[in-house]
């Protein structure tokens, strides 16, 4: 009934109520961003009970074919899930007492791990129920670091496997090595125990997957590594850490690249201080820097990545790569997901192939999980269960471990559903029809691109960014589509594409995720639109044929509930720009009050903006300290502006994972936070 009625107000009411706003200068689009549904509306994150005792870091997880779950757990176990969508799930210990385990499969009868140091064969050969058979295929060396993981195995076309090796941490741990051979690499490994290495420039590659029969990894943000990103790993091909290269001269290496060849561009930053000891190497601000589709001129062997997953927006520690199957999500059935430790989230990514190279567009898809996602996995059902830790690292997601499924409603969100690259600019695809009067307005589009440095640095900030004119729009008949004209498209670097003003037809609701990210590693040849066949009509800069008052448009100001001007189509947080009443002449100047700190409410989009709830929560520890913890310290305004852009790791020793420079927060934004911070002293 309820539904029923609500149906009718979005037919009948709503428009109406949008006219009636849009009068008055509160405007269409921010009445649909106070409405819009959210992810929780879609996809349900439900929580598989484990018995008391079992403790499950998940490092690894397959479906077997009768529907089981196999789980794998850092401690070193190998659970068998029998009934996994059940209230009451039953978990047979199958396999122990190996170390880290970090992947799982399946293939003819017999479960295959990667431990630390071999891949593992695990075979119940009596049929109780639990392996009685663990045989290794093959090991590869350890040096007995604490960062070689090792994860897989992923089961290719031809019954082989491949394995993904971690660089070591030595006490400079933001210069990885490879201390025994292989580590950095990605190996094919057969049944026969035979193995060939297959590329290298790995760092730290846990999300090692099969797609379609190639070879896909996701790493982790680093020296080297700007951001997190998917990758396709082919033979022979070097991914970008240069540690790895060391035993490309081995008589089995694909590839004959030298480190020398990348540090004889590339300064390795080994940085010393007075006494000669190791110090992690700052950002440099306005220095010239060396991007990796520049450095692919000298070392064509560099393949920079399919898609970026923009560091602290899309994940911190990106995780497993699964496809979408057939009949199960909906519109994005054919798309990947990709976990992420550090956020406790999913992405979705959109790929296409432009003159024979991998590209595409990604969003934030699901957010809100317990703990880190490390592994994901298909269940019969079609909901995928997520295996979690944050032992060592932490993540937003305040449990230790766990898992947890996700499940569609069936109900189809309004997104866009792909990102395609056109000769001059861009098509969206959406999940259902869009208004055409807010699709055809060149105000509810924006882009602009940055791109990443490849220096021996940890992670980058974005640099050389720059805005991107969209001059036209044309919206299918349908209403399914929207074609961008967009100028200064710039090869292999990020778009951010966002349609912050785009409603849904029918319900006039905005984009649950409004914002795409799009690695343009070729521009397709093609024709391309006439001005002529576009809508050019932009509502920002008003006049005649305005449909939708522009934000910065204030006709009409109404007074809030807490007694002072509110401007339409704003938060009621922010004051008005015009006092509400005006001192009578010869009155007294009342004594100027002390500016107060402002709320979380004031600051959320200023953090949520500049990637900062990525590893910081207000009240609580998450990847990095809370802000009332960091309050404590008692810096001054300015010292926090600067620990903004020159963070201080050692100040948290019990921290793992360090906050990356952030030189491109802008002063303004810098100084919200900051004074926000420091009025949390008293708290």
């Amino acid at each position: 009934m309820i539904h029923s009625l609500k149906n009718i107000f979005y037919k009948n009411c709503l428009p109406a109520l949008m006219l009636a706003c849009a009068v008055v200068g509160f405007g269409a689009e921010g009445l649909s961003q106070a409405e819009s549904a959210k992810e929780e509306d879609y996809f349900k994150i439900m929580r598989v009970p484990a018995p008391e005792g079992v403790i499950l870091e998940v490092g690894g997880l397959c479906t077997l074919p009768n529907g089981s779950i196999g789980v794998t757990t850092r401690r070193g176990d190998v659970f068998i899930v029998e009934n996994p969508t059940s209230q009451r799930p039953y978990f047979r210990k199958f396999a122990s007492g190996m170390h880290e385990v970090l992947g799982l499969a399946y293939k003819d009868g017999a479960l295959y791990c990667a431990q630390r140091g071999e891949l593992t064969k695990l075979v119940d050969s009596d049929m109780d129920g639990k392996a009685d058979i663990y045989e290794t295929v093959y090991a590869w060396p350890v040096s007995g670091n604490y960062h070689e993981y090792s994860f897989g195995p992923k089961i290719a076309p031809d019954g082989s496997f491949f394995v993904t090796l971690n660089l070591g941490f030595p006490p400079d741990w933001w210069h990885p090595v490879s201390f025994v051979p292989w580590r950095g690499w990605a190996l094919k490994i057969f049944e026969d125990g035979r193995m060939e290495p297959w590329a290298t420039g790995l760092r730290s590659p846990c999300g090692i997957s099969m797609i379609d029969g190639e070879l896909f990894y996701t790493d982790n943000q680093g020296d080297w590594v700007g951001s997190g990103s998917i990758q396709a790993i082919r033979k022979g091909s070097f991914l970008g850490h240069p540690s790895g290269l060391v035993w490309a001269n081995q008589p089995n290496s694909p590839l004959n690249v030298k480190q020398s060849q990348i540090f004889d561009k590339i300064n390795p930053r080994l940085d010393v201080d007075k006494e000669g000891n190791p110090v992690k190497p700052p950002n440099i601000e306005n220095e010239k820097f060396t991007t990796m589709f520049e450095m692919k001129k000298y070392i064509p062997e560099l393949q920079s990545p399919a898609v970026w997953l923009p560091h602290g927006i899309l994940g911190i520690s990106n995780s497993e790569i699964v496809k979408i199957p057939e009949g199960t999500f909906g519109p994005f059935a054919g798309q990947l997901l990709v976990g992420d430790q550090g956020q406790s989230m999913i992405d979705r990514v959109f790929l296409e192939k432009v003159n024979g190279e991998y590209q595409g567009a990604s969003w934030p898809f699901r957010s809100g999980f317990q703990s880190g996602i490390v592994r994901l996995s298909w269940l019969n059902d079609g909901s995928l269960m997520a295996g979690e830790t944050n032992r060592g690292w932490g993540s937003a997601g305040e449990a230790t471990e766990g898992l947890q499924r996700l499940v569609w409603n069936n109900k189809i969100p309004f997104e866009m559903r792909a990102v395609r690259a056109m000769p001059d600019g861009f098509e969206i695809e959406f999940t259902k029809p869009v208004d055409r009067r807010t699709a055809e307005d060149i105000a509810s589009y924006s882009v602009e691109s940055y791109i990443y440095k490849y220096h021996a640095v940890y992670g980058s900030p974005p640099v050389n960014t720059e805005k991107c004119a969209i001059t036209g729009v044309k919206v299918s008949a349908d209403g399914m589509k929207a074609r961008l004209i967009v100028n200064n498209l710039r090869r292999s670097y990020i778009h951010t594409i966002t349609l912050n003003g785009i409603m849904d037809k029918e319900t006039q609701f905005s984009l649950v995720h409004p914002t795409a990210y799009y690695t343009l590693n070729n521009i397709p040849e093609g024709s391309k639109l006439a001005l002529s066949e576009v809508s050019t009509r932009n509502s920002a800069k008003g006049g005649k044929g305005s449909a939708i008052p522009s934000k910065s448009t204030v006709p009409v100001k109404f007074t809030n509930t807490k007694g002072r001007a509110a401007n339409p189509g704003t938060s009621d947080q922010e004051p008005s720009s015009t006092p509400a009443t005006t001192p009578k002449a010869g009155a007294k100047t009342p004594v100027k009050a002390v500016a107060k700190a402002p709320t979380y409410a004031e600051v959320k989009n200023i953090l949520q903006k500049n990637t900062c709830l990525a590893c910081h929560n207000p009240t609580t520890r998450q990847v990095g300290p809370a802000y009332v913890d960091v309050a404590k310290r008692k810096y001054s305004v300015a010292q926090i502006m600067d620990l903004i852009r020159n963070p201080k790791p050692e100040h948290w020793p019990d921290y793992s994972t360090p906050m990356p420079p952030m030189p491109q927060v802008p002063d303004a934004d810098a100084r919200k936070i900051a004074e926000y911070i420091k009025g949390l002293e008293k708290k």
